[in-house]
């Protein structure tokens, strides 16, 4: 995939997590590609209605990945996530067994955008560790365009953006 695919499937991330935004949701989003760049499937934050704190975006649609796509076809698969995925959505990741991450926001800016939000008590831990410590590769592409990743969040927290 070339960087400018990359960065228009990003951005398609971006509107799926600004659709979540204007639904009452937490303002992420995730889209999943197959090795050719054709979108598969796209999944808005799963907060509401049910108050799911486990319902971030990328564990979402990891779950309806993996139950809908065999291991060896998700290996040459990509997910876009609007954020650096938190360690229980790249956990999901990992399990799923996606080869490829591209993301937007750094979890370590989510931090400090968020502070500590009782529906967002970000844990400032980098995808990359988590990935380090399992047994098979995932390729890690992020922050990408952090301003504009940032921009979702402007006003969803109740502080200013730094």
């Amino acid at each position: 995939m070339s960087e400018p695919d990359d960065l228009a499937l990003l951005r398609q991330a971006f509107a799926v997590a600004a659709r979540a935004a204007t639904h009452g949701n937490h303002p992420f989003g995730a889209v999943l590609a197959g090795p050719d760049g054709q979108v598969l499937m796209e999944q808005e934050n799963g907060y509401l209605p049910d108050r799911d704190m486990t319902g971030h975006a990328e564990r979402v649609l990891m779950t309806r990945a993996c139950t809908t796509y065999p291991p060896a076809f998700l290996r040459s698969c990509t997910i876009y996530s609007s954020a650096e995925p938190c360690a229980m959505c790249a956990g999901a990741i990992y399990w799923a067994g996606v080869g490829r991450l591209v993301y937007g926001m750094s979890e370590h800016d989510l931090k400090a955008v968020t502070g500590n939000h009782s529906e967002n008590p970000t844990l400032d831990l980098p995808c990359r560790t988590v990935f380090a410590a399992g047994q098979r590769n995932v390729e890690i592409i992020g922050p990408l365009l952090a301003d504009e990743a940032a921009a979702l969040h402007e006003g969803a927290w109740g502080i200013p953006i730094p």
